[in-house]
C-alpha cells in the first residue's frame, strides 16, 4: 500500500521512502481535512477489519455504547457507505437536517450522535451505487460538514479491507488509533496482518484486537462451543505486539437487540477492557 497515493511513483512507495519524498505534504501523509468549525472532538478511533462479515459494526456500536455508559460524549461516523448498519442498530430512521453550520447528526436514545449515508437518503433501502471518489468525498463531508458539537470520542466504522475509504479516513482525519476486529478462523487472522500493516504504513497506532464469534455458550449446560475453531487471538496479538481487548461470544441476544434497533439497552460490560484502554 503506498504511503502517499498522490505521488506519481506511488506504486513503489514504502513508509520509509515516503517520509522524505517531496510529494509528501505533511511529513507522513496527506494534509488533514479541517474539522467542522462547530465541532470539538478530543479523540478519533477507527474500527477496521481485513475482510467483511466479522462484526465490525457490532464492535463499533458496542465500544461507543460502552464509552457512553462510562460517562463520555460519543459519536459514530458510519463510513461503511455502501453497507451502513449503525443507524438500524440504534433505532435511527429518517433524514438529518442542515443548518448554516452543517449537517446535524441524529442522536440515539442514549445520546450517541450518528452520521450515516442512510440518514441522508430519501429511501434507506436504496442501494448506494457510487464510485470510489464520490464515496471518499462523502466520508470527508461526514467530518468537515457535520456539526458534531462537543465529543470526547468519535468512532469511525470503516468498510472492510484496505481500499478507498480506509485510506481516505487515515489520510484525511486525525485518527488517534484503530481497533482491529477479527474472528477465530486462521484465514481471517492472515487478513488481520494486512489491516495492521496498512495502519502502520499510515502511522496510525493499533490499539488492540477484538475477536468476535469466539464461542457459543450452550443455553443448557453453559459449555463454550468453539464453532470456528480455537481462538488465535493471543497468537496474532503477540505477533503484532498489541493487546487482545475482548473475545466476544456468538449470542442471539445481540442480533435480536440489533434487529429491534435497541442496541443501546445492551449490557456492554464485555468491552470493559476496551473502555480502560481508551481512557488511558
Amino acid at each position: 500500500m503506498p504511503e502517499n497515493s498522490s505521488c506519481s511513483s506511488a506504486a513503489g512507495c514504502s513508509k520509509e521512502s515516503c517520509e522524505g519524498c517531496a510529494n509528501n505534504q505533511n511529513a507522513g501523509g496527506i494534509k488533514k481535512e479541517p474539522m467542522n468549525a462547530a465541532s470539538r472532538i478530543r479523540k478519533v478511533i477507527g474500527v477496521i477489519s481485513g475482510k467483511g462479515g466479522v462484526g465490525k459494526s457490532f464492535v463499533t456500536v458496542s465500544l461507543a455504547c460502552a464509552m457512553q455508559k462510562a460517562g463520555y460524549r460519543v459519536g459514530i461516523m458510519d463510513a461503511d457507505i455502501t453497507g451502513p448498519s449503525v443507524p438500524k442498530m440504534l433505532g435511527l430512521h429518517g433524514q438529518v437536517y442542515g443548518t448554516e453550520d452543517g449537517m446535524v447528526p441524529m442522536e440515539a436514545e442514549n445520546g450517541i450522535k450518528v452520521m450515516s449515508v442512510n440518514l441522508i437518503l430519501e429511501d434507506e433501502g436504496a442501494p448506494v451505487i457510487w464510485r470510489g471518489p464520490v464515496i471518499a468525498g462523502v466520508v470527508k463531508q461526514f467530518w468537515n460538514e457535520t456539526v458534531w458539537g462537543d465529543l470526547d470520542y468519535l468512532f469511525v466504522d470503516m468498510p472492510p479491507g484496505t481500499g478507498d475509504v480506509p485510506l481516505t479516513v487515515f489520510q484525511s482525519l486525525p485518527v488517534d488509533g484503530v481497533v482491529i476486529v477479527t474472528s477465530p478462523q486462521e484465514l481471517v487472522q492472515m487478513i488481520v496482518e494486512k489491516a495492521y500493516n496498512m495502519a502502520q504504513m499510515m502511522q496510525i497506532p493499533v490499539l488492540g484486537i477484538v475477536e468476535n464469534f469466539s464461542y457459543l455458550k450452550c443455553p443448557d449446560c453453559g459449555k463454550e462451543i468453539r464453532l470456528f475453531g480455537e481462538s488465535k487471538a493471543d497468537e496474532a496479538a503477540e505477533r503484532l505486539g498489541v493487546p487482545v481487548i475482548a473475545r466476544l461470544p456468538l449470542d442471539p441476544a445481540f442480533a435480536q437487540k440489533a434487529d429491534e434497533g435497541a442496541f443501546a439497552s445492551m449490557d456492554v460490560s464485555y468491552l470493559q477492557k476496551g473502555v480502560d484502554l481508551l481512557k488511558s
